[in-house]
Formats: C-alpha cells, structure tokens, sequence
C-alpha cells in the first residue's frame, strides 16, 4: 500500500471549512435551544468506550465498529451511536436521579464503511433520550419533539413515518410460530424497503392462501388513524393489538399537540437497531430520499447496564440536514477592519476592543513603515466598515 500524501484522509472522513462550521453550529444551537425549551439538558460523554460494555450494548455489528487496543490491550470503541452511551451514565453516575429523565445531546459518532461514495465515516447526530417513562405520553413527546427540532433544523417539508415493533412480532410469530430464521428474512426484507423481495419470499413460505393474505395485508398498513382499525382486523394476536393499541393513544396525543398532519402509520417499519422494543419512526424531507431522523422505544438496553428502566428518544441525522437541506439561511455579517500605523496602535487596539465589548466581529491589521492609507487597497466587500487610525505626520 503506496503512502498517503499530505493533503489526503481516510476515506468516509471530511474537513469542514468555515462557511459549513458555521451552518453545523447553528443547527446545533437551535436545536439544541429547541431541546432545552422542552425540559431536556444536555449531556456530554467519552468519543471511547469499552467495547464489551458500551460496543456491544450498541447493537452496532462488529463489522462497522471501529476497535482500538490501549496501553493495557483493553479493546476499546469509538461510540457508533449515543444512546448506549447514555445508557451507561445513566445506570451509574445518575442512578439516583429521580425518573423520567430528560437528555439531550450533540455528538460525533463513528461507524466503518466500505468504501462507497457518500458514506461517512464520522458523522454528527443531535438527539435526547427520555428515561423511565413507558407511556404513550412518552412517545408521542419524542415525536412531537422531533418534529419541532427538524423545523428548529430549517428543514421545512418533511413527513414522520410511524410504526412498532411489537406489531410486526405479534404477526409474525401468529402466523410463523416457531420459524425465526423466516421470520428474520422477512424482516430484512421490509428493512431494506425491498417490497417485491418481501412478496416474493412470501410465495416462496407456501402457506394457505389465508395467511399469506395475512403477511401481504402488511405492505398496505399505511396512512392515517384509519390504519390501526385496519390493523386490527388483520391480526388477533395479543402482542399485536396490545402494540396497536399503544400506537393509536400515540396518535390521540400527537393530535393533542397538533402535530399529526406531519405523521403517518407505517406499520412495515422495524426500526434498524435491535435494541428497538416498541415504537419506532423515521423523519423524510422532502428533498432527500433518505431519513433526516430516526428514534424509537428501547425498554430493554438499560438492563444490559443492570438498571432495569424504559426509555424511548430519537436523533436527527445532522450532516445530512446540512448537506442535503436547503431551509436554514445562514446571515453571514461581515466584520469592521480596523487598520493602524504603528504610532497608533493603542488607539486602533482600544477602538477594536470597544466594538469587540458590543458584540462587533473586528479583525486588525498593522499598516507597514511604508505603506499610505489612502492607496491601501483593499477589499471592501470581505468588511462591513474599515476604520483607519494612522499618525498625523504621515
């Protein structure tokens, strides 16, 4: 393998040049602002984990983990996801803080990939995690707040694409009751979207026309409120209705909020992590084809920790709002130029730490033995104003 030259880096990582730092950085702070408003603090944990704790509570397969040895041979994780993290902190060093707890969070996260373009290897995501609350009030919170955060984002044209799991279990194991491996396949079929894979995987099952029926009546389980009385007709098992049950009070006070014109019932959702327990949603904008945000119920991660409590929360998958989503306008304000001689740099220092004080961006510039201010030249469109201090003699 040739050396890599100076200017390159490893594939699936990027620099981030001012202009898009600063269009990050606002998203951030209005979301996170968004956040705050709602009762979420913010939280901060370590880039590194331990991997059999933190790696391998993240679901997050072995393959798109990046792993690294300490000093001690300890293998360690660069945390692919927050939510395992937070997990962690919140089974130990806030055990004794009274529930629900409201968490929020802006971090970096690191997955391999092969190498394709438009993957990334290291991205941002900004979320929160509501801990100890299993109600459906909890639910549809995270989803009303995901809701404010995209626009809080600048992303103004989406849809939020509700589901549960428990709905696909309940089905599934009613009609494929003790045949996991299908049913696995089955699900990665739905996944992956792969619709035509998932009819033709059905077909290939030969079961009675009645329960093939069964399986394909999920592909059309999606649109409104009407959906969980059409879910409810296709399935009697507990497990399924109970989920079905919870989605519809979900709705009832998402619609309370005002919010379930921006939400539909897509019961072929399963969420991507296995950690995912009830309900899941995923956020589209209107300009990408892929999800803006993600989010669910994971009521038994915490126990990994030895702290039996449920949770539910989301994030917003921040690096595609910034590449992909055109809503937020950044105002771009210039700065003074104050330019001095060196006979009167403590007046034009004064004068820049002055306008610092009011809130003014201001660069300096020293003027050389030689140089005239008045043929100086310089580029007014780069300043909002340059001030000029220089010596009477010259």
């Amino acid at each position: 393998m040739s050396k890599p030259k100076g200017f390159e880096k490893p594939t699936g990582v990027r620099d981030y040049v001012p202009y898009a730092v600063a269009k990050l950085r606002s998203i951030e702070h209005n979301v996170l602002a968004c956040m705050s408003r709602w009762g979420y603090e913010q939280i901060m944990t370590p880039t590194m984990e331990y991997y059999d704790t933190v790696g391998v509570a993240s679901s997050t397969s072995d393959q798109k983990l990046f792993k690294l040895l300490n000093n001690r041979g300890t293998t360690l994780v660069l945390r692919s996801d927050m939510t395992a993290p937070i997990a962690r902190v919140v089974s130990s060093l806030m055990k004794e803080e009274p529930l629900p707890l409201r968490l929020s969070y802006h971090a970096n996260v690191f997955r391999a990939i092969e190498e394709e373009a438009g993957r990334e290897a290291e991205f941002f995501q900004t979320g929160v995690e509501l801990v100890g609350d299993d109600s459906p009030e909890a639910d549809a919170e995270v989803v009303a707040l995901a809701i404010e955060s995209l626009q809080a984002a600048g992303v103004t044209s989406f849809k939020i694409a509700m589901g549960h799991v428990g709905f696909l279990n309940g089905l599934f194991e009613e009609v494929l009751a003790g045949r996991s491996s299908e049913q696995e396949s089955l699900k990665k079929g739905l996944l992956s979207r792969d619709y035509v894979g998932f009819r033709s995987q059905i077909v290939e099952l030969g079961l009675p026309q009645a329960q093939e029926n069964e399986l394909d009546g999920i592909l059309r389980l999606r649109g409104g409120k009407e959906i969980c009385d059409q879910a409810l007709d296709l399935t009697g098992h507990p497990l399924a209705r109970a989920s079905i049950s919870h989605l519809c009070k979900v709705w009832e006070v998402l619609e309370a909020y005002g919010v379930s014109e921006h939400v539909l019932i897509d019961l072929t959702m399963i969420g991507d992590f296995s950690y995912y327990t009830g309900m899941t949603f995923e956020g589209y904008a209107s300009e990408l084809g892929f999800p803006v945000c993600s989010g669910g119920r994971y009521d038994n991660l915490l126990q990994q920790f030895g702290r039996n409590v449920p949770a539910t929360g989301f994030a917003l998958k921040t690096n595609r709002i910034l590449d992909g989503v055109h809503g937020l306008k950044e105002q771009v304000k210039l700065p003074v130029l104050v330019q001095y001689s060196a006979g009167e740099r403590k007046q034009g220092l004064n004068k820049a730490a002055a306008l610092r004080a009011e809130g003014t961006t201001v660069v300096t510039r020293l003027l050389s033995e030689n140089e005239e201010a008045n043929r100086f030249d310089q580029d007014m469109s780069k300043y909002e104003q340059i001030l000029t201090f220089e010596s009477s003699s010259r």
